[in-house]
């Protein structure tokens, strides 16, 4: 059980989180309880704790959060009625751990929820019953549960992958496949009691079929999806595909003429289909550069080092979650390589690379491992990490969202440190940077904005608070510039960094605090501008669109012009968005006009999801079309919709991205 001191360190480095909730808790009250409720419920979370006695005191020069311990009058009294409501106002008991502790001469109670058994959820308030009296913990907030939440909790508590798949049998079985298992495994072990196996017998041991009440094989998930045929899977698991996607550019582009410039849909038996995918990737992916020791001069060609694809590869394939009917996306832009499957990870994202594994498909999972397909005992992360650094490569980063349920590897191209990288280091020599501070230069040069966990993957060594006192620096310096608080903070391009960014005059600007370019391409610093073709544009000429806005900004000067600091009159695709909502359809103008100071939340939602269903929308931009504070439109409506699948990010890949808006299409 952690100590209130270092929930109180935790909540000064990044707030509230999903697994810890700070409350003033002069008495018990119905939002403790609706916290507990949420952490015993919430799949895979582990349980979170409560931090009674803990008062935010607003936020420092930073915009680091000041937590304050407020002295408990009556810790016995508070520990009595939460022990008491705890068992009695649940549909089941639940014993948390309670303690009283001294902080600063003041008294407080940590309590520690632990996830409930899966053959007990959901837990709800007896009293409310079902769907609304249960809770689910979603970032840092608790979601009141509703219809579409219950089948996460009535599932089988028995993985997934060793559900049987109706209609399915022993013919839908591709021979090659367990040719291929068979020829593997034999090269790990030759003596391997299950090579003796018939097919049947074999698949039966890997629990990839068993016999239903008929006596007839029927085949579970993990012998559909490891050996199925592809006529199989396109049948009975349509969704269970590879997509590798070529996007122009380095952004990923919503608009429908220009997405991308080609695509190659994968569909098989997954143990083929590692091999197929990484050829996509190898035969199509950029040369790099290897750097002797010593030496400045670029030498020998080379690419990503196929262990580290091997492996993003196999943990898309073999963590991803096969209950949500979505394809592994496999991105590639003309800077990096993205890696994108549905399931969060069941580990936390500050445990990410340590060993041990966290199985979410055991079976599926087992069988890559015994082929060494897989590293084993949860040193896949650590393994990509190592040999990116023996490449020279800039370190791979993860990103883990339980709200869109996606986890991410991202692969950048450049090199650690390529002689133009090196010389372009150079001009901040001055700052005396570290090796991490030299790399987030590199990345924010490279992806636009760079946060906490992201600076932390450059390092695997580095702290939280390390990197926060690292970022902070910059920001003293003038290379990095800090937006948001707290959690959702994150650092773009400061004034003494941007210059060396992008050199053509007028192109990037900025809007409502976030960082826009005129054709949403990445420059580099030389001012010239890669494309995913090869072809390069030269800073001073037209952008990529031909808007009408040339190198030199005409008609979008550095003072606003027609786009001023409040970003009135543009939106981030040079649409005609402003705060009064000119270019707004009728329907929703009169809508809004509507809107009272306590409009109906139902009908609050409904307007916003038809907002960002028109285009859409930034965060600002949705509060100032309905007159709301920011803060207010987070916290009550988009995260909210955002958990319950009605809205969804567009830069899903990084939630704190600077041109991070909602939108109702999900990136496919």
């Amino acid at each position: 059980m952690r100590t209130a001191q270092e929930l109180f360190e935790d909540l000064n480095s990044y707030d509230e989180s999903v697994r810890i909730e700070a409350k003033k808790a002069s008495e018990v009250g119905r939002s403790i309880m609706e916290t507990i409720c949420a952490f015993s419920n919430e799949p895979d979370l582990g349980g979170g704790y409560v931090l009674l006695g803990a008062v935010r005191k607003g936020f420092d020069e930073n915009g680091l959060p000041h937590y304050e311990p407020e002295n408990i009058a009556n810790p016995d009294k508070i520990q009595t009625d939460i022990a008491n409501q705890c068992a009695s106002v649940f549909n089941v008991r639940i014993r948390p751990q309670i303690e009283t502790e001294v902080v600063d001469g003041k008294t407080v109670v940590v309590v520690k929820v632990d996830e409930a058994p899966a053959s007990q959820k959901p837990i709800y308030f007896e009293k409310r019953g079902l769907p609304h009296g249960a809770y689910r913990r979603i970032g840092p907030s608790d979601q009141k549960c509703s219809e579409d939440d219950m089948p996460v909790f009535y599932s089988s508590a028995e993985s997934f992958d060793c559900t049987l798949v109706k209609g399915s049998s022993l013919d839908d079985i591709d021979e090659n496949a367990v040719s291929y298992y068979r020829k593997l495994r034999e090269k790990v072990n030759p003596h391997a009691e299950e090579l003796t196996y018939d097919d049947t017998n074999l698949l039966l041991a890997l629990r990839a079929c068993e016999k239903d009440r008929t006596g007839a094989y029927v085949l579970t998930y993990t012998g559909l999806i490891v050996f199925g045929k592809s006529m199989a899977l396109r049948r009975l698991m349509p969704a269970l595909r590879v997509d590798y996607i070529r996007v122009q550019g380095n952004r990923w582009v919503e608009n429908p003429d220009r997405r991308f410039e080609s695509t190659i849909d994968m569909r098989g038996a997954f143990i083929l289909l590692v091999n197929r995918a990484l050829n996509a990737i190898t035969d199509d992916l950029p040369k790099g550069f290897e750097l002797k020791d010593g030496n400045l001069q670029a030498s020998t060609p080379i690419n990503i080092p196929n262990e580290t694809l091997r492996e993003a590869i196999v943990n898309a394939f073999i963590h991803r979650s096969f209950r949500v009917n979505q394809p592994i996306q496999i991105i590639r832009y003309s800077n990096r390589l993205e890696i994108i499957n549905p399931g969060y990870s069941l580990k936390s994202p500050e445990r990410l690379g340590e060993p041990g594994s966290e199985l979410r498909n055991q079976y599926i999972s087992s069988i890559f491992h015994e082929t060494n397909l897989a590293e084993t005992k949860g040193s896949g992360i650590k393994t990509m990490r190592k040999q990116m650094k023996k490449a020279k490569l800039m370190p791979p980063t993860f990103e883990s969202n339980r709200e869109t349920n996606q986890f991410t590897i991202r692969l950048l191209f450049h090199h650690l440190l390529g002689k133009e990288d090196i010389e372009w280091l150079s001009l901040f020599a001055q700052h005396e940077l570290n090796n991490e501070q030299r790399l987030s230069l590199i990345f924010v040069r490279e992806l636009g904005a760079i946060d906490n966990i992201t600076y932390r993957q450059l390092n695997s060594d580095i702290t939280s608070r390390k990197a926060t006192f690292d970022l902070h620096r910059m920001c003293e310096m003038g290379l990095f510039e800090l937006k948001g608080q707290s959690r959702n903070a994150y650092y773009i391009a400061g004034p003494n960094l941007e210059p060396h960014i992008s050199k053509n005059d007028g192109e990037m600007y900025r809007a409502d605090g976030e960082m826009y370019r005129a054709d949403g391409e990445m420059y580099r610093a030389n001012g010239e501008m890669y494309r995913a073709d090869g072809e390069i544009s030269r800073a001073n000429e037209e952008n990529g669109r031909g808007d009408g806005l040339n190198s030199r900004g005409d008609g979008l000067n550095s003072r606003g012009g027609d786009l001023n600091s409040r970003g009135d009159g543009l939106n981030s695709r040079g649409g005609g968005l402003n705060s009064r909502g000119d270019h707004l359809p009728l329907e929703l103008k009169e809508r809004i006009k509507q809107l009272g100071k306590r409009a109906n939340p139902k009908e609050m939602e409904r307007l916003i999801i038809d907002l960002c269903n028109w285009n859409p929308l930034s965060l600002k931009e949705i509060a100032k079309l309905i007159n709301r504070k920011t803060s207010s439109v987070r916290y009550l409506y988009l995260n909210k919709l955002i958990a319950q699948g009605k809205l969804f990010y567009t830069i899903p890949e990084m939630l704190n991205h600077p041109n991070q808006k909602y939108t109702t299409k999900k990136k496919q």
